[in-house]
């Protein structure tokens, strides 16, 4: 079966139109893992550590309003869980969507990007 572009003639093989595996989305990318699951991912920076095994990621969006015509940004705050106490203060970070793991948690930390300059 062959997919037709719909703003031209050519023919898209099935296997291009599959090939895409990262979107983009008002939380961060979509992203495949290992088992063909969508992860949804974002990147922010750790504010609070206190908790045991777990972080909280602040994500900041940028988007134009809609009436005004203004960049607005908004924050939102994240439970990640952090196996290994990697994450410190300050920290920006990847994070990404997993299984709920508790009331609040529903996210993974991933990697750090950058550390906290000192």
């Amino acid at each position: 079966m062959v997919a037709q572009h719909p703003e031209s003639t050519t023919d898209i093989a099935p296997d291009a139109i599959a090939a895409s595996t990262e979107t983009t989305d008002d939380q961060g990318t979509d992203t495949v893992d290992e088992l063909g699951r969508h992860r949804r991912t974002a990147t922010g920076i750790v504010v609070s550590t206190k908790m045991d095994k777990t972080a909280v990621i602040a994500v900041t969006r940028v988007f134009l309003h809609p009436k005004y015509r203004k960049y607005v940004r908004r924050r939102k705050k994240y439970m990640a869980h952090d196996e290994h106490g990697a994450c410190a203060i300050g920290d920006q970070v990847v994070i990404e969507e997993c299984r709920p793991m508790s009331k609040h948690k529903r996210w993974r930390f991933k990697e750090t990007l950058r550390k906290k300059e000192a």
